[in-house]
């Protein structure tokens, strides 16, 4: 047996309880035995195969009780501690009785408001769980949303590069549109010169025309000169070769006209794609604006992630915490006022914790379905 003094009563155990009184530091309430010592005389006793032994005697006792210590020392002490213990009254041992019920109805007790403590804390366990997987969802939202980030850059980076693209294109095309005007400007010169010179060609060759019919009719045919030497052939000579002069400046306005026309052609043709070239160019800066706006949309709605998850972390590791700190109370049967007035404000904190978690689930609750979608808009996105 393991035995122990409390007050004026020897209480005693099965040998086991020893290991658990020396790890626990605290003494069970259900004992296999309760022995007043009030009025008792205690005194060492010889008995065979039992040294160290002690007898415990009462006159209202029906027999003597007989412990035995493991030493001389330990028998001496124990025999003081009886001694002083058994100075007090017999009256209290009438309390014997009662003092155990009452530690049974405290044991009771106890067990009762652990039960409910530990209801609690699987119903709060429970909300945990719920918080941490609301948690894990944060997380995997955030990723999605660095991933939509990420894209929204790329996708910018491109459309940077697009755009550059057709500035070059567009500074291209305008100096060839600049070059197809200046030699449009040169062609318009060339023409209007070779309209002139066609002019004089045309009055040259009507003034040789008249002077060619006045010799014809005024001089007469000689009888024997060449033909090379009469005045008429010179004149039809010089008529021909203003002929050809007018052809082949016809022919060099003909082609300067046709090259006129293809110029005319390239430029309607550089205007037309330096006009689409302007659209698509203010049609990539608008998507480009309009995917920055997105971006900075995306970062301000991370940034409130991001922030709203942090503070539901803080709150969940005070909320376990305070779980852990009433569990390992709520373990310990040594109980004092300190203590107590702890549990109580991990309670309150708790309570504090889940009043605040339903709160906000009514709100959500109660939100508008369009609001809603409002503003979770980006994670359907």
């Amino acid at each position: 047996r393991f035995f122990i003094i409390k007050e004026s009563f020897l209480l005693y155990y099965a040998e086991s309880e020893k290991k658990s009184f020396e790890s626990n530091k605290y003494f069970n309430i259900h004992p296999k035995g309760v022995i007043p010592l009030g009025g008792c005389i205690v005194e060492p006793k010889e008995e065979a195969n039992m040294p160290y032994a002690i007898k415990i005697s009462h006159e209202d006792f029906h027999g003597n009780i007989v412990l035995a210590a493991e030493s001389e020392f330990e028998q001496a002490q124990w025999l003081e501690m009886l001694q002083e213990s058994g100075k007090v009254t017999w009256k209290n041992a009438q309390l014997g009785e009662a003092m155990i019920e009452s530690l049974e109805a405290q044991g009771l007790q106890l067990a009762k408001e652990k039960q409910e403590y530990l209801d609690k804390l699987m119903e709060e366990t429970e909300e945990l769980c719920l918080q941490r997987e609301q948690k894990e969802e944060l997380e995997r939202l955030n990723q999605v949303l660095e991933a939509e980030k990420q894209q929204f850059e790329e996708v910018v980076r491109e459309l940077r590069l697009e755009q550059e693209e057709i500035r070059r294109e567009l500074e291209l095309t305008a100096r060839s549109l600049k070059g197809v005007e200046e030699e449009k400007k040169e062609l318009r010169s060339l023409t209007e010169s070779l309209q002139n010179t066609l002019e004089e060609l045309s009055l040259e060759k009507q003034q040789m025309l008249e002077m060619l019919e006045e010799n014809e009719s005024q001089v007469p045919p000689p009888t024997s000169p060449s033909k090379e030497q009469s005045p008429i052939w010179g004149l039809h000579c010089s008529l021909r070769q203003i002929e050809e002069k007018m052809q082949q400046l016809l022919q060099e306005k003909l082609l300067a006209e046709k090259r006129m026309k293809e110029n005319e052609k390239r430029s309607r043709a550089l205007e037309e794609e330096q006009s689409g070239s302007s659209s698509q160019s203010q049609a990539l800066q608008n998507s480009l604006l309009e995917l920055t706006a997105e971006k900075q949309q995306a970062e301000r709605d991370l940034k409130a992630e991001v922030k709203v998850r942090m503070d539901l972390e803080r709150r969940l590791r005070e909320a376990e915490e305070a779980l852990q700190s009433l569990e390992q109370g709520l373990n310990s049967l040594d109980c004092n006022k300190e203590k107590e007035e702890k549990m109580k404000a991990d309670v309150s904190h708790l309570r504090k914790f889940f009043e605040e978690c339903i709160r906000n689930a009514e709100l959500e609750a109660k939100m508008p379905v369009i609001m809603k979608n409002s503003v979770y808009i980006h994670k359907a996105a």
